[in-house]
């Protein structure tokens, strides 16, 4: 079923199994009062989790939730940390409203970017809403659930010199280096991803989010796992640098089977464990 939800935006899937998707940068809506700030429209969308909620689309028939947000990341990022703290000190990120893309580009015309009372406005009427959401959600599935499990959804281009140094493995995954999630839970997703045609890595450059970190809590029932996915993987990511002509590139059903396949296993284990796991 699709929840009500109070802003157009948001899209809340309420399905009954114990596991939770959410999807904070899928979304591409820029309000205009934005989006005329920006010295490119194609740069504002070009870190996109593209198609990502598509890649993802047969989670509905495993009866699981969705929690997925519209607005683009460069708007605001809903994986930050809403203080502006780094998640990753000392490392290459954005902000949590983003002043430059992964590449280091400038998003904004000079002197147009975003300042405090800007950036504490979009947190109220986008992160905060959107993690109210996942709340609620929670609540709702650990009140017939003694464990749910949190999967944050997300993909990024292979090869993005200023965040990492070569090429991303196909799956990262992340879990706040075992913080946010029971180790069988984790050795169940390595053992799926090892066997498929892919390369792995857990807690490598992407280590979790502000999702992760924030809700994983393995003690009181609730496991957070991100899922970091190289673009290769799903889709036919152009070689070299990307740019308006080429990127996006086109959702196909073929290209992206082969991963879907082994996705579909992870979250039926996801499944199982939450099913068997004990306090």
């Amino acid at each position: 079923m699709i929840a009500a939800v109070q802003v157009p935006w948001l899209t809340v899937r309420q399905g009954s199994a114990p596991l939770l998707l959410c999807m904070p940068h899928t979304g591409t809506t820029i309000p205009a009062d934005i989006e005329s700030r920006l010295v490119s429209p194609w740069l504002a969308r070009k870190d996109t989790d593209w198609w990502i909620e598509r890649l993802y689309e047969f989670a509905a028939g495993l009866s699981a939730s969705v929690v997925r947000t519209g607005v683009s990341r460069t708007v605001i990022d809903c994986n930050r940390d809403p203080s502006g703290a780094s998640l990753y000190p000392g490392q290459a990120t954005t902000e949590l409203c983003p002043t430059t893309t992964f590449d280091g580009e400038l998003l904004y015309r000079t002197g147009a970017a975003p300042q405090a009372a800007e950036i504490a406005a979009r947190r109220r009427e986008y992160f905060e809403p959107y993690h109210h959401a996942i709340e609620e959600e929670i609540a709702r599935l650990r009140s017939v659930h003694p464990h749910v499990v949190l999967y944050d959804c997300h993909s990024i281009r292979s090869a993005v010199p200023r965040l990492f140094t070569g090429t991303l493995p196909h799956f990262n995954i992340g879990t706040f280096a075992g913080a946010s999630c029971s180790p069988e839970l984790t050795a169940g997703i390595e053992q799926l991803c090892d066997r498929a045609p892919f390369s792995r890595v857990t807690n490598g450059r992407f280590q979790g989010g502000y999702t992760t970190r924030y809700y994983g809590r393995p003690q009181h029932g609730v496991h957070a796992v991100q899922m970091e996915l190289a673009c290769r993987g799903y889709l036919r990511e152009p070689h070299g640098e990307v740019d308006e002509g080429n990127w996006p590139c086109p959702w196909n059903d073929a290209v992206a089977a082969p991963m879907r396949a082994v996705l579909q296993q992870v979250l039926t284990a996801c499944l199982a464990f939450a099913a068997t796991a004990r306090a």
